[in-house]
């Protein structure tokens, strides 16, 4: 799995343009061939700062997304930033869940 995770910084005056970029990504890439999962959260200590978080099957099916217009779409928010983007790609070997929290818990310290 590959997880693209992106932090934007927004110029207050320019948030809810920023927002409505953001929102009308959500549905159609979350659609795209090999998305796993495709979500946008707001700071809730910072309302000008979002985060993107897309999940894919592949880095072919991530790749294709990035050469989208939608994404396209989005780096052109780069006049609407407090600061440039930060993009963080990562390779997942492994995913777990619960399970894992209840092994790791079974032996704690109080």
């Amino acid at each position: 799995m590959i997880v693209l995770r992106i932090t934007l910084d927004v110029l207050p005056e320019k948030q809810l343009e920023v927002a409505q970029t953001l929102l009308s990504m959500i549905e159609p890439s979350g659609k795209e061939a090999g998305c796993l999962g495709y979500a946008i959260f707001c700071d809730i200590e910072d309302k000008n700062r979002f985060s993107m978080l897309g999940e894919w099957e592949t880095r072919e099916d991530m790749d294709h997304h990035l050469k989208s217009h939608r994404f396209g779409a989005l780096l052109g928010t780069k006049s609407l930033l407090d600061s440039p983007m930060q993009i963080q790609i990562h390779t997942v070997s492994q995913s777990e869940g619960m399970e894992a929290i209840k092994t790791a818990r079974s032996g704690s310290v109080n």
